[in-house]
């Protein structure tokens, strides 16, 4: 029996997100049948971490278990060729066979992407579209302020199921590139809604809608009501996995 870690990128438009769902078209549901087509029998999936529905990933990682003496090479060209169009594996290796795909993280980077100008039918189905380029020293003002250890229970929905809200946040930064701006956060783990509530407000202290120390009142208050926005979900991309 072997340990595989396989690496995926996915456009999450038509799935209610990774983690299997009764009802409901989920990646993981796509991942476990195409499996069972390529390997001729039921094998588990433990993925990385759970997206909401219509979140994006450039990179999301999960293990199997596997005896099939399938080259790693060919695992891969296969399973491409089962995946629907939405769905692509980018990459396979044999792993040690306590390694989790889940508890093994030491961080995640999410990026939020938003464009403004004229409304692109090409961008809208991975770009916040915005009425108004905001203010980005303004926005990065907000991300240094955000970086760091902190308690992020202002920074999520209720709808978490966590009681520790500590994370650490060791990179944030708002980047213009052309009429684009890409919000990316990196942590030790994340909460519930957290990155895009994150952006909502980075995006609220640009415009001046909200004074960039704002933070600190959410911090010490952990009040939801004092940060911004929680942004549409297909704007966000989980961009990177770190073991």
């Amino acid at each position: 029996m072997k340990r595989y870690l396989i690496t995926i990128a996915f456009d999450g438009t038509a799935y209610h997100g990774w983690q299997v769902q009764p009802g409901l078209m989920t990646v993981q549901r796509v991942m476990n049948e195409s499996l069972e087509k390529l390997l001729g029998v039921p094998t588990g999936v433990t993925g990385c971490s759970r997206t909401d529905t219509g979140v994006h990933a450039r990179e999301f990682a999960f293990h199997i278990d596997c005896d099939d003496g399938i080259p790693e090479e060919a695992f891969l060209k296969g399973l491409n060729s089962i995946l629907p169009k939405d769905i692509a594996v980018n990459a396979c290796r044999a792993v040690p066979a306590d390694f989790h795909a889940r508890y093994d993280i030491i961080g995640k980077r999410y990026v939020y992407g938003m464009y403004s100008g004229n409304k692109n039918p090409f961008d809208e189905r991975y770009f916040l579209h915005i009425d108004s380029e905001p203010d980005i020293d303004l926005m990065n003002e907000f991300a240094v302020r955000i970086t760091g250890e902190h308690d992020f229970c202002g920074f999520s929905s209720s709808g978490r199921t966590v009681e520790n809200t500590v994370r650490k946040i060791s990179a944030c930064a708002a980047e213009r590139k052309n009429n684009k701006i890409y919000f990316s956060v990196t942590a030790n783990g994340f909460l519930y809604n957290m990155v895009r509530i994150l952006a909502g407000t980075a995006l609220a202290v640009g415009y001046g809608r909200l004074d960039a120390d704002v933070a600190d009142r959410v911090f010490a208050e952990k009040d939801r009501s004092l940060a911004g926005d929680t942004l549409p979900a297909h704007g966000l991309f989980l961009d990177k996995v770190f073991y």
